[in-house]
């Protein structure tokens, strides 16, 4: 493997301490060591590294933000996010937010080595466990997505711009202004979505439509 820059970013020193050791030995210089999101960008002020391996639980500043900071500060750097959790608020926002990998810190020397060596060479890398999750969330959305179309299919016109109206939290008074229609007109048009959605709550039918 060529001559890599590493930060490592964690804040349990023993794992810091370990993971310096095995990038050393494998020929991967670390040009510094951070506790949390605040230290890392202390230190990228005056060191350069080609990529940084991130945790994303840390007190102070956390992963999810040191990425975000990092992507818009040195958007060259690559991000490796090193963590135990692999829920979705955290999948989501670590990728969304710009890293390049994600792995899980049981996958092991050989895996980290890898997923270095193959990020560095223009690759993403997703641990399997991770790739599960993902694959869950998004058939979760589209399941979401379809309910939402569903509700949507017996309606008219009308009671499809009212259910868009109710999404963004307009009153029944303000969605009469927005259609220059009656107060009146509203309610029953609101009776009708109810019926044909089987929803008889405001706030459940909005969650659907935002769903």
């Amino acid at each position: 493997m060529p001559m890599t820059d590493v930060l490592l970013v964690d804040d349990e020193p023993l794992l810091l301490e370990s993971l310096e050791i095995i990038l050393t030995v494998n020929g991967i210089r670390v040009t510094g060591t951070a506790h949390d999101g605040a230290e890392a960008l202390s230190i990228l002020e005056h060191e350069q590294c080609g990529i940084a391996l991130v945790d994303l639980n840390m007190k102070g500043m956390g992963g999810i933000e040191l990425i975000r900071q990092m992507k818009k500060l040195y958007p060259d750097i690559k991000i490796l996010v090193l963590t135990t959790f692999y829920d979705d608020f955290n999948i989501t926002d670590a990728i969304a937010g710009g890293a390049d990998g994600y792995l899980l810190k049981g996958s092991g020397k050989d895996a980290i080595l890898g997923a270095i060596e193959r990020i560095m060479g223009g690759q993403s890398v997703i641990d399997p466990k991770v790739m599960q999750r993902m694959a869950i969330l998004m058939q979760g959305r589209r399941e979401a997505s379809a309910a939402s179309t569903e509700l949507l299919s017996d309606m008219t016109e009308r009671e499809k711009e009212i259910c868009t109206l109710l999404s963004k939290g307009f009153s029944n008074r303000q969605i009469a202004d927005e259609l220059y229609i009656s107060e009146g007109t509203v309610k029953n048009y609101i009776s009708s979505i109810y019926d044909k959605t089987g929803i008889h709550d405001r706030s459940k039918l909005i969650v659907a439509m935002k769903e």
